[in-house]
């Protein structure tokens, strides 16, 4: 009797997947034309989402339609990012249907993924399409320059990784053109852009320079450290406390194991003091 329920359910679930597919077929050979979305960003086609479609190849129905049924069954944080993967990789705009062709991801009939995306910081929603929504709105080169220039201060990497495509090569562009630099930051390990303010580009004589690079500086950094501090000037590095650190933190990143008291074996030379109680100081160490 559980056998043939479970038969039954199986059966309701494969027409349930099969009309979803008819769907999504009925609507890939008819094109509407909508207005555009928000700040022109490029609107999906049918063509365009059969191109990005995820390359699985079913050896017939019934394995596509158990795909787009592990899908939708699926985690909401799993099909949330699968939308965000397609909306960053294409920056197009998409409506729920083509989302639903592109991913398999149901934004239609599923309240909690449509309204998941509709709030989330990384997704822009005009009411009928989502498309991508970067931390920073910077479209090409110019503009980044341009951005990065407003923050005297520098601006992390990762904040405008995001902006568009060719945001990392554009910014490497600006870094071989002398226009930024890309430094480390000592304390949090990332990557910072600076903005080399051509205002500051003077001419120094030879003199200066030669003077400037006599001076014999500690090989030490602590010994740098301390005369920056009796000048009045916070270092931007802690070398004392790095040391103490390390000297705590294997390479590993794990706290590095104290270590063990040796244990002293009672031999020949070891003098005792209860000598009266020789079963006390028996070694089977010693022979």
């Amino acid at each position: 009797m559980a056998l043939k329920e479970s038969l039954a359910k199986f059966k309701q679930q494969q027409e349930k997947c099969q009309l979803t597919l008819t769907n999504i077929n009925a609507r890939a050979g008819s094109s509407r034309a909508e207005p555009p979305p928000h700040k022109s960003v490029p609107i999906a086609t049918s063509s365009s989402i059969a191109a990005k479609a995820p390359a699985i190849k079913f050896s017939n129905d019934t394995e596509r339609l158990q795909h787009i049924n592990s899908v939708r069954k699926g985690p909401i944080s799993a099909q949330l990012k699968r939308v965000i993967d397609l909306l960053l990789k294409t920056r197009e705009a998409f409506t729920a249907e083509q989302i639903n062709e592109a991913c398999y991801v149901d934004a239609t009939n599923n309240k909690e993924v449509f309204d998941r995306l509709t709030n989330n910081d990384k997704v822009f929603y005009d009411g009928k399409r989502f498309s991508y929504k970067p931390k920073y709105d910077i479209r090409n080169q110019k503009a980044l320059l341009q951005f990065i220039r407003d923050y005297p201060n520098g601006i992390r990497i990762g904040d405008v990784s995001d902006a568009y495509p060719a945001v990392m090569e554009d910014l490497q562009a600006l870094k071989a053109s002398g226009d930024v630099w890309l430094l480390s930051n000592s304390d949090s390990r990332e990557d910072v852009a600076y903005p080399n303010d051509p205002k500051i580009n003077i001419k120094v004589d030879a003199d200066l320079k030669v003077l400037f690079r006599g001076i014999d500086l500690p090989h030490d950094m602590i010994d740098i450290e301390k005369d920056l501090q009796k000048n009045g000037m916070k270092p931007a590095t802690n070398t004392a406390m790095r040391r103490t650190m390390a000297q705590l933190v294997d390479g590993t990143g794990n706290p590095k194991p104290k270590a063990k008291k040796k244990v002293r074996d009672i031999s020949k030379r070891t003098r005792l003091t209860n000598a009266h109680l020789p079963e006390l100081f028996q070694n089977p160490n010693v022979p």
